[in-house]
């Protein structure tokens, strides 16, 4: 038999907001940041994206991290660290510092059935961008950790040691359906038994001093390039969007757990089915609500419309979060998950920013009214056509 499977709480760290409760707040208000690029990647190239979405500034060392561990850690592994302590927190667990230096145990849980699932597109690639910057200049000051750090599964590593997590451990890297496919992962691991408790999401960090990164996305013609009006360039779903809003990154984690353990620690909780509707037991009419991948660009919004109006029809209310956040690739699934996960909780959600001329006849979130959606559809497409797709359901008890 099956187990039912919760979310617990969540923990983010986005471009819009530090923690998930002013993140939602700031979804809920249309908030977006858009700033010009770096002055400093011209010297390397002529882009034609002006525009990124940048992080807040992060203080790592009030969130458990000393200086000499970000010595050794790529800011991906960082920035999901932060999501997962927080997402912690908020499920009411407490973390009380373990044996080794700098680490914590969650209290009251078996260590050896907790398990750690995260998605990275990347992984550490400004440490390797850098690195290899630093060995080709012949510079003195070449990290010792490097190796460890670039690694995509250094974001799991950290989590696991630094609440000393013995459960089973998984970096997922599929591209844009990244933190998609390890929420979806965690909840099998849940619903099989494998563990009690699963850290779940999705980390990425595309910033790196000479914007090779994002000269990659903008050769390729993915990225916006009507820049005139900044507020205004990021607009999927739009007939005048020109691509994607590049975002320097982010993470945000959920805390998965069994039902029953859930109700006897007294969490607050929601119900999350994962996968398709066939896996889920659901029809197609009982989606109340569609988080759709919305890069921007031409071809995908044009797809992905089409492919909703053939699953759910007109009526279903769709919005992307990426008209907030912009694309943060690997950790965009986990984001988009945790906003389907709160609107079903609140009954409301975020508009669909800059959406003045749909692209197709779908019902475009354009208001942020309440409504009541049960359950609710988190859906990813990325590059090598990695698909995923997550069914959340409100829990009623």
């Amino acid at each position: 038999m099956k187990r039912r499977v919760v979310i617990a709480a969540g923990g983010a760290v986005g471009a819009i907001g530090i923690g998930v409760e002013q993140f939602w707040r700031n979804c809920l208000e249309g908030t977006s940041v858009v700033a010009a690029i770096p002055a400093a990647w011209d010297a390397y190239a002529e882009p034609h994206s002006r525009l990124w979405s940048p992080l807040p500034e992060i203080d790592f060392e009030a969130l458990g991290i000393a200086r000499t561990e970000r010595l050794q850690l790529d800011p991906f592994a960082m920035l999901a660290f932060a999501a997962a302590r927080e997402a912690l927190l908020n499920a009411g667990f407490s973390l009380q510092p373990a044996q080794r230096p700098r680490a914590f145990s969650i209290a009251g849980e078996d260590s050896a059935r907790i398990g750690v699932f995260l998605g990275t597109g990347i992984g550490g690639a400004c440490t390797f961008l850098h690195t290899h910057a630093v060995h080709l200049s012949r510079g003195p000051r070449y990290n010792p950790f490097v190796v460890s750090m670039l690694m995509p599964n250094a974001g799991s590593a950290l989590i696991a040691n630094k609440f000393s997590v013995h459960g089973p451990n998984a970096t997922y890297c599929v591209a844009c359906a990244s933190g998609t496919v390890s929420i979806g992962n965690a909840h099998r691991a849940v619903r099989d038994g494998q563990v009690e408790l699963a850290i779940a999401g999705g980390s990425e960090f595309l910033h790196d001093e000479h914007g090779h990164i994002f000269r990659g996305f903008d050769i390729a013609g993915t990225l916006v390039r009507d820049c005139v009006d900044p507020g205004s360039a990021n607009r999927p779903f739009d007939e005048k969007r020109s691509g994607f809003l590049f975002s320097q990154g982010g993470a945000a984690v959920l805390v998965l757990e069994e039902l029953e353990h859930a109700l006897r620690r007294g969490a607050s909780i929601e119900r999350a089915i994962r996968a398709s509707l066939a896996d889920a037991g659901l029809p197609a009419g009982a989606v109340g609500y569609v988080n759709a991948h919305g890069t921007g660009t031409v071809n995908n919004d044009a797809i992905e419309s089409a492919i909703i109006e053939r699953v759910f029809g007109r009526s279903v209310p769709v919005n992307s979060t990426k008209s907030l956040l912009g694309h943060t690739i690997g950790a965009s699934g986990a984001f988009e998950a945790l906003v389907t996960a709160l609107t079903l909780r609140d009954g409301k959600t975020h508009i669909n920013r800059n959406l003045e001329t749909p692209c197709s006849g779908l019902n475009y979130v354009r208001s942020a009214t309440a409504f009541d959606p049960q359950v609710g559809l988190s859906q990813s497409f990325a590059f090598g056509g990695h698909n995923a797709v997550l069914v959340l359901r409100r829990y009623n008890g």
